[in-house]
């Protein structure tokens, strides 16, 4: 017989988020619980509610820009078998993007790099440490000069050249140091990134348990976050179409090594470089 498993995903009471759990859920067995968290305690209640499927769920209030309580839920919950780090700030083009660019990466970058450093330690042999990121996290969305800031680097190395990137386009220089406009770009590098990182830093432990870190992008998905971006969603998918293939690939029972530590969408790896 199975143990039971926990799942917990963040960023979680709408869009993408909500559809992880809603998928989870159904998929999961009944002794299974997943944890549900949001920044908004009303939203989270809410939330919980409208999941329909045999796994437990529990809504829980996160804010994944403090270090302190992700740190604090990953020592209640002591143990777990999927993380699905998922927050996603705000993100407008009517605005200028140097407005921004605090919130967008202290939700995107930060609550990632929290849920890596908390999280990794507590996921159980066999389970899965996942960063939900984009297409546009491959290296080549950076001008050369750039690269070397988050290729093959220890997790600090990254975080030390997101925080180097902010002051860039708080003083005024990131364009004249190379960075993309559109601060998008150089969050989603750092997001893989990230993950590429602390893969490095497990990857014979976590393969010969079965364990797989990966990030994943789920593609156009028509969310309340691409609506803005975008003008054609002919082609777009549903979050509950988008997670699909994403959950096949963390219930799975085996998973292909050559995903670890990297970028998958739709069960294909995205080349890093």
């Amino acid at each position: 017989m199975t143990p039971p498993r926990t799942a917990v995903v963040t960023g979680a009471n709408q869009g993408i988020g909500f559809a992880f759990v809603q998928e989870l859920a159904a998929r999961m067995d009944p002794g299974d619980l997943v944890v549900l968290t949001g920044r908004d305690p009303q939203r989270v209640a809410e939330a919980v509610t409208r999941i329909d499927g045999v796994a437990r769920v529990d809504g829980r209030v996160l804010d994944v820009t403090d270090p302190d309580a992700v740190a604090g839920l990953a020592a209640e919950l002591g143990a777990v078998d999927i993380v699905i780090s998922n927050a996603v700030g705000p993100l407008v083009p009517e605005r200028p993007q140097r407005e921004q660019v605090d919130v967008f990466v202290d939700v995107a970058n930060h609550g990632a790099q929290y849920v890596l450093r908390s999280f990794g330690p507590i996921v159980r042999p066999g389970g899965r440490l996942i960063v939900v990121a984009s297409s546009l996290g491959t290296l080549d969305h950076l001008p050369e000069r750039l690269r070397p800031r988050f290729d093959g680097v220890p997790l600090a190395e990254v975080e030390r050249a997101v925080e180097d990137w902010l002051r860039s386009v708080h003083d005024g220089t990131a364009t004249e140091q190379g960075w993309p406009e559109w601060i998008n770009l150089p969050s989603k590098v750092a997001q893989v990134a990230a993950v590429r990182a602390v893969a490095a830093a497990r990857r014979s432990g976590d393969l010969a348990a079965g364990t797989l870190v990966a990030a994943v992008c789920p593609g156009l998905v028509d969310t309340r976050a691409s609506r803005p971006w975008f003008d054609d969603f002919s082609q777009a998918k549903s979050p509950a179409e988008a997670v699909v293939p994403i959950v096949d690939l963390i219930l799975a029972d085996r998973v292909d090594p050559a995903m670890y530590g990297e970028l998958v969408r739709d069960g294909k790896v995205l080349p890093w470089k």
